[in-house]
C-alpha cells in the first residue's frame, strides 16, 4: 500500500490538510509524513540584479545573463537569470521550507527541469512542492522514495520553472510512533 493512501485512522492530522504545517521544534518529518496530492508552500525570494550577475559570471556567463546591453538585443529583451540560478534559488527554498526539518537522505536525481519563463531582477519567486507518489523501499526498510514536482511562480502567479524530483527520506523510528 502506498503511504498516506487512506484518509482513515493512522493518517496524521496534517495529512488531511492541503499544506504541511511547520515542523514543531525538535521534531523531524519522515517518509510517513508524505502522501500523494500533498501541496506544500515553501516560501518566497526576491531576485536581485546583483545575484543574477554574480551567479552568471561564476557559472553561466552567457551574454543575456551577464551583459545588460547584449541582453537588450537578445530575444529576452533584457537581463535574465540563468535557469540554473533559478533552480538553485528553488533548492534553497525547498531546504528552508522542508528539507531542513526532514530526515532527508538525498536524491538519486531529477526526472525533469523546465524553464518556462525568464526570471528577471525584481521578480519574487514563490515555490510550491507537490507530492506525486510515495513508495516504501522494499530493499532498504529504513527509507522510502518520494516523487515530487516543485513549481516556482513569479509575483504575477506565472509559472517560471518546474522540477520533477525524487527524494529519499528516512522512515520514522519505532520509538517515535
Amino acid at each position: 500500500m502506498t503511504a498516506g493512501a487512506d484518509e482513515g485512522a493512522g493518517t496524521p492530522a496534517h495529512a488531511r490538510e492541503r499544506v504541511l504545517p511547520a515542523a514543531p521544534a525538535g521534531k523531524r518529518w519522515y517518509f510517513e509524513d508524505f502522501y500523494p496530492g500533498q501541496e506544500i508552500a515553501l516560501g518566497e525570494r526576491t531576485v536581485t540584479e546583483a545575484e543574477i550577475l554574480a551567479f552568471a559570471h561564476a557559472f553561466d556567463p552567457q551574454s543575456f545573463h551577464v551583459d545588460a546591453e547584449a541582453a537588450q538585443a537578445s530575444p529576452y529583451g533584457g537581463l535574465i537569470a540563468s535557469g540554473w540560478h533559478t533552480c538553485s534559488m528553488m533548492m534553497r527554498l525547498v531546504v528552508d521550507g522542508l528539507l531542513g526539518a526532514a530526515d532527508g537522505m538525498g536524491s538519486p536525481g531529477l526526472d525533469g527541469v523546465r524553464w518556462l519563463q525568464p526570471v528577471r531582477a525584481g521578480d519574487t519567486l514563490r515555490v510550491h512542492y507537490l507530492t506525486r507518489q510515495v513508495k516504501a523501499s522494499a530493499s532498504k526498510p529504513d527509507r522510502g522514495v518520494v516523487w515530487s514536482t516543485w513549481t516556482a511562480t513569479n509575483q504575477h502567479g506565472v509559472a517560471v520553472c518546474t522540477i520533477d524530483g525524487v527524494g529519499l527520506y528516512g522512515r520514522r523510528p519505532a520509538k517515535e510512533n
